[in-house]
C-alpha cells in the first residue's frame, strides 16, 4: 500500500510540555486511517503537525515523498490538504450556503450526502448548534476533494445515522478517488471497521498500530484492569 503522508521521529512541544515524543506514523493513500486515544493522547497534535498548524521541534513531515516540514499551512492547503478541527471550524457570519460555495463544487453534492443541511442553507453558521456546525464544516471540506483530508472527531455532535453515513462515504471516496483520510476518535466507530489501519496513542506515544479487527485481541495501552478497553 502506497504511503501518502508520514511523520518521522516527530516531536511537538507546547512551551515546556511535549505532546508527541518522537512519533513514527504512516498514512496510506486511498484509505482511511483512524487515530484513537483519550484527550491529551496526542491525536490532535498529529493532525496539526501534518497540517502545519504546529511546528515540529524535531523530526519530519513527509507528503507524497516530499519533505514538507518547513512548509506553512497555506502552502500545504494549496498542495491539496484540508483540516477540519473539532471546534470553531466555521465562519459565524457566513450562511450555510456560502460555506458550501467555498468548496468550489456544486452544493448539491453536499446536500445529497447530508440533506439535513437543506433547511439550514440561509442561516448564518454562528446560529447553528455545535453538531450542525460540524456537519457544515465536514460537508464543505468534502466538496474540496482534498488529496489529504484530516478530520478531528468529525462525528462529534452528529446523530448516529448521520455519522454512519459519513463513515461510509469516507471509506468509499478514499478508495474510489485515491484520497488519504486521517481522522481521530476516542473509540473506534462501528462504521469504520473497514479502515485500513488504526493507531492508538497514549500520552504522546503510539501504543498500537494495526487493523481494526486486531483491537479486540490486543491491548492498546495502560488502563485499569477493572475498566473495559476503550474500543468497546
Amino acid at each position: 500500500m502506497t504511503v501518502e503522508a508520514a511523520l518521522s521521529a516527530a516531536r511537538v512541544r507546547y512551551g515546556p510540555l511535549e505532546a508527541l515524543h518522537g512519533v513514527d506514523l504512516a498514512f496510506p493513500a486511498g484509505a482511511v486511517t483512524v487515530l484513537l486515544g483519550r484527550n491529551g493522547s496526542g491525536r490532535t497534535s498529529v493532525l496539526h503537525a501534518l497540517a502545519g498548524v504546529v511546528r515540529l521541534s524535531a523530526g519530519r513531515v513527509v507528503w507524497r515523498g516530499r519533505d514538507v516540514t518547513a512548509l506553512g499551512v497555506h502552502r500545504r492547503v494549496r498542495l491539496g490538504l484540508t483540516l477540519v478541527p473539532a471546534e470553531r471550524a466555521v465562519f459565524a457570519s457566513l450562511t450555510v450556503a456560502e460555506h458550501l460555495d467555498l468548496g468550489g463544487a456544486p452544493a448539491g453534492e453536499a446536500l445529497a450526502l447530508f440533506p439535513e443541511l437543506t433547511a439550514l442553507l440561509p442561516r448564518p453558521a454562528g446560529t447553528l448548534s455545535g453538531g450542525q456546525q460540524q456537519l457544515v464544516a465536514v460537508a464543505r471540506a468534502l466538496t474540496t476533494r482534498p488529496g489529504l483530508l484530516l478530520l478531528d472527531e468529525p462525528d462529534r455532535g452528529l446523530a448516529p445515522a448521520v455519522a454512519a453515513r459519513l463513515h461510509a462515504h469516507l471509506l468509499g471516496t478514499a478508495a474510489g478517488e485515491d484520497r488519504a483520510v486521517v481522522l481521530t476518535a476516542r473509540s473506534l466507530p462501528r462504521g469504520l471497521a473497514g479502515a485500513a489501519v488504526v493507531h492508538v496513542l497514549h500520552r504522546g506515544e503510539v501504543t498500537f498500530s494495526g487493523e481494526p479487527s486486531e483491537l479486540r485481541i490486543r491491548p492498546t495501552g495502560p488502563r485499569r484492569p477493572d475498566r473495559p478497553a476503550p474500543w468497546r
